[in-house]
């Protein structure tokens, strides 16, 4: 194997996990080697995550192909030259991802999930026994779901509910007026 051949493949390497990341293939599971985002559990991005290694490895593969194959650098300076590429490459990566991407990063809470006490409006009317849907903003961000209602009284499109509580997927909802009055159903 050549060192023409060990660029190239470093290159292609980089550039399919590169590609690959983009259409969210960036976690590998290989036996019980784990390559992926480098930031589990918090907003911390390590300098070997799978961005930067494959930043790395298709800016040497490149460069040290493109300088062998120029035949005018010793195999030395092609190796320093690729290496310093490289690893410039990947510590861009890295510093976006710190620096940028990861900054307002926060770890998930169970409250900021909670569907208690959310008011919604209803997208398509949640009769007696039957499945509904409501749309509400959760953490600054437009979602839907499916409602139910504890009563046997309809509530129509485009009414305001508060939900209940949240089970299996269902939101169970009550008219937002019955709620402010203290008439829900029990």
């Amino acid at each position: 194997m050549t060192l023409e051949t060990i660029f190239l493949s470093c290159f292609v390497f980089g550039l399919v996990f590169t590609a690959g990341s983009f259409f969210g293939a960036s976690h590998l599971h290989l036996g019980h080697f784990h390559v992926g985002h480098g930031h589990h559990g918090g907003s911390k991005a390590g300098w070997f995550n799978g961005f930067s290694i494959a930043a790395f490895l298709c800016w040497f593969g490149g460069i040290g192909y493109l300088l062998q194959r120029a035949h005018s650098f010793t195999t030395t300076v092609v190796i320093l030259f690729a290496l310093s590429a490289g690893c410039a490459a990947a510590a861009l990566i890295s510093t976006f991802l710190t620096k940028v991407l990861l900054k307002h990063e926060k770890p998930l809470l169970p409250e900021d999930t909670e569907m208690r006490g959310i008011i919604a409006r209803v997208s398509n009317t949640v009769r007696p026994g039957s499945l509904g849907e409501i749309i509400f903003s959760l953490n600054g961000t437009r979602r839907c779901s499916a409602a139910r209602t504890p009563g046997d009284h309809e509530i129509q499109r485009d009414d305001e509910v508060i939900v209940t509580h949240y089970q299996r997927g269902v939101a169970w909802v009550i008219p937002f007026h019955t709620a402010e009055t203290g008439t829900a159903d029990k």
